[in-house]
């Protein structure tokens, strides 16, 4: 049996990584001009790179602002500083403004509809799954969809999944450092 420690797990190179994987660093770098770390570290999996990329660009209900949104509140409840900082990064990218992603990192919006859909990632991410029916229903009331309601757990579960990566392995942030709330 393999004795690591997370002080052992480094950000592998392209030449570490699975041939397959290798392809999707360079595809990477030509879209992004780098390979982010935490993408880089799944790269450990011979599969699970390319498995997540597939699941987190699929088609879905939701905006892009809507997403990102998701992201930073999900990624704030777990305490994940490298998805904090990539989706601050991301957020501006999609429009939010430095004061709309802190009140959606504190759980607020000053928009009702992106309020209701923040409260409820934070309320199905803090209770790993559940949720309390007031914000369930306000997120309905707000016109949100099942459709959506799906998608949402997607999201959640996704960036659950690097927030629980990151928190784990502790790879360096490669994004400007999100600050402290």
């Amino acid at each position: 049996m393999e004795n690591v420690t997370v002080s052992e797990f480094k950000v592998p190179s392209r030449d570490e990584v699975a041939t397959s994987n290798q392809e999707i660093f360079d595809n990477l770098n030509k879209a992004l001009g780098f390979v982010p770390n935490l993408y880089a570290t799944m790269a450990y999996s011979d599969h699970g790179l390319g498995r997540y990329l597939n699941f987190q660009n699929a088609k879905t209900s939701f905006s892009n602002k809507e997403k990102e949104a998701i992201n930073l509140i999900v990624s704030e409840v777990n305490g994940c500083i490298y998805c904090l900082s990539a989706h601050t990064v991301i957020g501006k990218m999609n429009g939010f403004t430095d004061a709309q992603l802190l009140d959606i990192r504190k759980g607020t919006s000053d928009n009702a509809k992106l309020d209701a859909l923040v409260k409820l990632a934070a309320d199905i991410t803090k209770n790993k799954g559940n949720a309390d029916d007031e914000n369930v229903q306000n997120f309905f009331n707000q016109g949100y969809s099942k459709e959506n309601l799906v998608d949402l757990i997607l999201q959640v579960s996704d960036k659950t999944a690097m927030n629980y990566l990151h928190n784990l392995t502790k790879v360096p942030v490669d994004f400007p450092v999100a600050e402290s709330i």
